[in-house]
């Protein structure tokens, strides 16, 4: 919830006033009933029928498939998502919220892992800023080190490998940022922008 008031709280800055709700999805059912109580100030919307079959006693019915798929249609129509990338549910909401946003990648908050997907290519951070560490098992950074990052560990800390020193280890977070490695399209100029009628 720290993430969602942090949320709200920009954007209060241009829209006052606005409504604070919150679409919770659960398999503990107690977890709403909580999140009133904590969170007053909060509208809370669950579907409690999702909630009730996605216990491990009735996760294999057709009610439970129903209950996931949607919860993550409406996670995916979120305007910011606070989840576990560690759930494929999560990350399938997330990868859905592209297609609606364009580029959600600023409207989501992992509690736990990197966004990754199985068979992906090595994720890439730039060092932004210079770190060195007697502690075992730490590496070292210089700005503009680019690093393949095998995960976070939920602390602070990143693990990855340094491409300049071949060092693997840990290293802080905010350290680095995120590196946007494009891939080479066609652009088919042979292809003309207008179709002529007889085509």
């Amino acid at each position: 919830m720290r993430h969602v008031k942090e949320y709200y709280d920009q954007v209060e800055r241009t829209k006052p006033g606005i409504t604070r709700m919150v679409y919770i999805t659960t398999d503990e059912p107690t977890v709403l009933s909580e999140a009133l109580k904590k969170y007053p100030n909060y509208k809370f919307i669950n579907d409690f029928n999702g909630t009730r079959t996605a216990t491990m006693a009735s996760r294999d019915s057709k009610e439970s498939l129903h209950g996931i798929i949607t919860d993550v249609y409406h996670l995916a129509r979120c305007d910011y998502l606070v989840c576990t990338f560690s759930s494929n549910v999560c990350r399938l909401a997330y990868e859905l919220m592209q297609t609606i946003q364009g580029d959600a990648s600023r409207n989501a908050r992992s509690l736990d892992a990197i966004f990754f997907f199985y068979g992906q290519n090595d994720h890439v951070f730039t060092a932004i800023e210079a770190y060195r560490s007697n502690k075992t098992g730490h590496i070292e950074l210089m700005p503009g080190d680019v690093i393949h990052v095998a995960g976070n560990h939920w602390n602070g800390f990143s693990m990855g490998t340094n491409q300049r020193t071949r060092q693997t280890g840990l290293f802080p977070s905010y350290k680095a940022e995120d590196t946007v490695v494009a891939a080479g399209m066609p652009t088919y100029p042979q292809v003309p922008l207008k179709l002529s009628k007889e085509t």
